[in-house]
Parts: structure tokens; C-alpha cells; sequence
């Protein structure tokens, strides 16, 4: 499905962008593990049979992202499928509480470093007449989920930016989509250390009475939108989350005054 492929997948040390990294290869891509955990990054790329190369990769750092892009497409001569996943964390908070720094971390991190990678990959996407940008985004910021401001604005942001490159760059056979996924994913399980009676809670607000499962929910449509069978969807997003999108999310973190 994906042979002859390369994909340059930010995050891929943990989580959903592990699970993409895993079904990607095993549908024949050559896969780059761009993460900035680097025994995560490697674990996940060894993994890959033979399949997987480890670039260390800081999204919040434009050098450190567009070198990334530069080596994998020096390495294989091509890049096909870029998949911006990472986030950095970031703690749960009231909007008034923000500080200026956390909030320009989110956006460093989820909104510009996504945005960076996407152009240094436009122009050998361009020349090849073939590209998928797969950006994963958040139902945090669709339902205005409280206690998360920066992550809800990046996310936002990046789900603006996706559809302006997907009109943009509809012509040069480049689609650009968003999953907005409800998956056990590394954030996510960082957010519920910190708050673990809101994990029962989420699951209960499911639809489908549970989140999501990275390898097996997730995974499975980053790989449909980054084949040939995509070709003529651009500029959506797909909400990979059990019917969480429907109605909202019913629970909330107890923020104080």
C-alpha cells in the first residue's frame, strides 16, 4: 500500500505517532522516527524491521525541524508522506494563569513546528507531483476543552493552516488532512498521571464507552490518508474518536478559583 514511500513522522517515539510509524512500515514505507526523545526515537526505529531510521528532531526548533526534513529527503532522495504529531506537554491550567511562556511553547510546538515541516517538505512533494501531509490535531480545541489553552490554540491554528495548504497546494497533487483523534496517546496519558480521576471520565463521555487504541483506531486512517486511495480528499478533518466530536465532552478538570 505504501511501497516505495518515505515518511517523516515527528513524535513517532511513543504513542499514536508510534502506532503510525508501526502500521506505515508494515505497509512497506521507509519510515523516519523524528522524535526528540532519543532512546525512544531509536527503540521505536529498530522496531521497524529494517524499515525504521531515527532522526533526532526538536519540533520547537525550526533548524532542528528543517534539518530533519533536509536529511531525510538527502538519505532517500524523496519524501512522500509527512505526519506532524508531536506535542511537548504542558500543564492544566485556568486562562488567566497562562504565562506568556508556556503559552509560545504550545504554539512553538504544535502549531509553528508542524508548519515549519511542512515547508521545507513542499518543494520535493511539488516535484514529484505527490505528497500527503497527515496533521494531527485535537478535539480539545474543537470543544474548547478547559484547562488547555495553549494546546487548543496550537491545534487550532494548525487545523487553519491545513486547509490553507490544501487549497493552496491542491494543484501540485499534495492533499493536506487533520485527524482529530480521542486515543490513550503519550499526552494524553501525562494529563491523566497528573489528574487520574479524569481517565474514567473520559472514557464514560465516549460514545462507544472508551478512547481510542494508537495501533488499531488511529493508525489505521493516517494510513488510508497517506495512500493513493486518498488522492481526492484534501483540506478535512476526520474525527478518529468514537463519536466524541458529536455532542462535546461532558467532563472537566476541577481548575479551582
Amino acid at each position: 500500500m505504501l511501497a516505495g514511500r518515505v515518511a517523516f513522522i515527528t513524535g513517532a517515539g511513543d504513542g499514536i505517532g508510534a502506532g503510525i510509524a508501526r502500521v506505515f512500515a508494515a505497509h512497506g514505507a521507509r519510515v523516519v522516527v523524528a522524535e526528540i526523545n532519543a532512546e525512544t526515537g531509536q527503540q521505536v526505529a529498530d522496531s521497524l524491521n529494517g524499515r525504521g531510521v531515527f532522526i533526532p528532531t526538536d519540533v520547537a526548533d525550526r533548524n532542528s525541524v528543517v534539518a530533519g526534513v533536509t536529511s531525510t529527503i538527502d538519505t532517500f532522495g524523496r519524501l512522500d508522506i509527512l505526519v506532524n504529531n508531536a506535542w511537548g506537554g504542558g500543564g492544566i491550567g485556568r486562562v488567566e494563569r497562562k504565562t506568556p511562556e508556556a503559552v509560545q511553547a504550545g504554539l512553538n510546538v504544535g502549531f509553528l513546528g508542524p508548519l515549519w515541516a511542512m515547508n521545507a517538505a513542499h518543494p520535493v512533494m511539488k516535484a514529484n507531483g505527490w505528497g500527503r501531509v497527515i496533521n494531527l490535531c485535537s478535539l480539545n480545541g474543537v470543544n474548547a476543552h478547559m484547562g488547555t489553552l495553549e494546546y487548543n490554540s496550537a491545534k487550532e491554528a494548525l487545523r487553519a493552516a491545513s486547509r490553507t495548504a490544501a487549497r493552496e497546494w491542491a494543484g501540485s497533487g499534495i492533499t493536506v488532512n487533520v485527524i482529530c483523534p480521542a486515543a490513550k496517546s503519550a499526552a494524553f496519558r501525562r494529563v491523566m498521571a497528573q489528574n487520574p480521576e479524569l481517565e474514567a471520565a473520559a472514557d464514560a463521555s465516549n460514545p462507544m464507552g472508551r478512547m481510542g487504541d494508537p495501533d488499531e483506531d488511529i493508525a489505521p486512517v493516517a494510513l488510508f490518508l497517506a495512500s493513493d486511495a486518498s488522492r481526492y480528499l484534501t483540506g478535512n478533518t476526520l474525527f478518529v474518536d468514537g463519536g466524541s466530536h458529536i455532542n462535546g465532552s461532558a467532563w472537566a478538570p476541577d481548575l479551582g478559583e
